[in-house]
């Protein structure tokens, strides 16, 4: 029995005023992608791909860690995208031969006044065929546990969103403008315009 589950997450956060604008941290994807997902979780397959092993999941009585590779990347105003171009399912071979996972989400700088605001949007979508024990099980109780599953990890990838992100560009700025104040002195051009 095929089963389809899927949940969407929205985000919005007002980004504190720096001297850099965030759209220049934005242009560096992987920034993004080491700060919401501790580092030993993470490898870097190209330069926009990195293959993120996920936490264990429990649905029902199963317990699988999917592994899954995300392309992500940036255009030249700062929008970021994220789309998943594979996904392994570690420890049930039956559902990882039967199993697919789309996440698509981007994250954009939206100017308003003197207020720069991110606006973002997930949405994860899995369609799984079930192992047979679960065909007795009837399919509103799969989809309201699948859907509230993968609402979860959404939910826990926006809260890392809103708590790392700005803590992230805190200190890419500091470091940022500690260089552009080293390089002042030593003559050599600036990284930013001084205002």
């Amino acid at each position: 029995m095929t089963t389809q589950f899927t949940a969407s997450q929205s985000v919005e956060i007002v980004v504190p005023k720096q001297p850099i604008p965030i759209q220049h941290y934005l242009r560096q994807p992987q920034r993004l992608v080491y700060a919401l997902v501790d580092n030993n979780r993470i490898q870097q397959i190209s330069e926009e791909v990195f293959r993120l092993k996920m936490r264990p999941l429990s649905f029902m009585s199963l317990s699988i860690q999917p592994t899954v590779d995300m392309r992500v990347w940036a255009d030249s105003q700062g929008t970021l995208y994220l789309r998943s171009v594979g996904c392994e399912i570690l420890g049930v071979d039956y559902i990882n031969q039967r199993f697919a996972l789309n996440l698509k989400g981007y994250l954009s700088p939206l100017q308003h006044n003197t207020e720069t605001r991110l606006q973002g949007k997930a949405d994860l979508a899995v369609q799984v065929e079930l192992p047979p024990p679960f065909c007795f099980t009837p399919k509103p109780i799969l989809e309201a546990t699948g859907n509230g599953l993968l609402k979860s990890v959404l939910l826990t990838v926006k809260q890392r969103l809103l708590h790392q992100l700005l803590a992230d560009y805190r200190r890419w700025v500091s470091v940022q403008t500690k260089e552009q104040g080293l390089s002042d002195r030593t003559g050599e051009l600036p990284i930013l315009n001084p205002e």
